[in-house]
């Protein structure tokens, strides 16, 4: 039997089971790959919000990147909340020193409910190191803007324009999701290639379109995609192929999202759609 790939999420805890590394490793699983984690944080939230975070010491990260590294073979990187500066260039100095082959970054700032997810400083930390270490970058619409310190997109082609932007700023491939336009009938996302057959910067542009899902329980849905990417993109040819993969498991976790009944906010998606009846 052929071995599965090996994913690592490094990012934070969510006792609620929806986002962060519990959604992640799901993912993960769902997608068939064999998942590991880095905690960057412990979080203290629900389906209604966060009330608080603690950061892990950097040091602390790095010793368990250090140490998963030197026994376990990991095919692919998802980077989700890094909390502070300090923490992200922790993760910056292991991508580095250990080199994985594919490193998915979910840029998490601000969270559904309002809550500051990222410490003004690391954004700038976030933006210089390790953007240029990702081979596949996924903000939303307003985390695209905060990267790029304006406003976010409105139209489908500010998004572009904004894609190329990330592009310009280090970024390989940028993902940008546009499931915040809410008054369209479909949830359209742009997956932004930063080199063409010639090498030429700001290449093409693909539009990857899925029915718009009529649920509240959204919670997690940056964590679940961007997690679902790396899990597929060793098993798949390309990037293109991976994210189409990632995006149809979402879409169906969506779909059966009110079937969870978990809390009185946004739940959580379903990720084992395909195997719980």
């Amino acid at each position: 039997m052929t071995s599965p790939p090996i994913a690592l999420s490094i990012a934070a805890s969510d006792p609620s089971g929806g986002a962060g590394i519990q959604a992640d490793l799901k993912a993960f699983s769902a997608n068939g790959a064999y998942g590991t984690a880095v905690l960057t944080a412990l979080t203290a939230q629900n389906t209604q919000g966060v009330t608080g975070i603690h950061a892990v010491p950097a040091a602390f990260v790095t010793e368990q990147l250090d140490t998963l590294f030197a026994d376990v073979r990991v095919d692919a990187v998802k980077i989700g909340m890094l909390a502070d500066a300090a923490i992200a260039a922790a993760v910056a100095d292991a991508l580095e020193r250990h080199r994985p082959r594919y490193v998915v970054l979910d840029p998490v700032m601000v969270s559904t409910s309002g809550h500051r997810l990222l410490e003004a400083d690391a954004v700038t930390v976030l933006r210089e190191r390790l953007l240029p270490l990702a081979d596949l970058i996924t903000p939303n619409l307003p985390e695209a803007g905060d990267l790029l310190g304006i406003a976010a997109a409105k139209n489908r082609t500010d998004a572009i324009e904004q894609a190329h932007a990330l592009l310009h700023t280090g970024a390989r491939r940028v993902l940008l999701k546009g499931g915040h336009h809410t008054h369209d009938a479909d949830s359209v996302d742009i997956l932004a290639d930063g080199t063409d057959a010639t090498g030429a910067l700001g290449a093409g542009v693909t539009e990857l379109s899925a029915p718009r899902v009529n649920t509240r329980n959204t919670h997690g849905t940056g964590c679940t995609l961007s997690a679902a990417i790396a899990a597929l993109r060793p098993q798949h040819s390309d990037w293109n192929t991976a994210v189409r993969a990632a995006k149809d498991y979402l879409t169906g976790a969506l779909r059966a999202a009110d079937t969870l009944h978990v809390g009185h906010g946004h739940g959580p998606v379903h990720h084992f759609h395909q195997y719980w009846s």
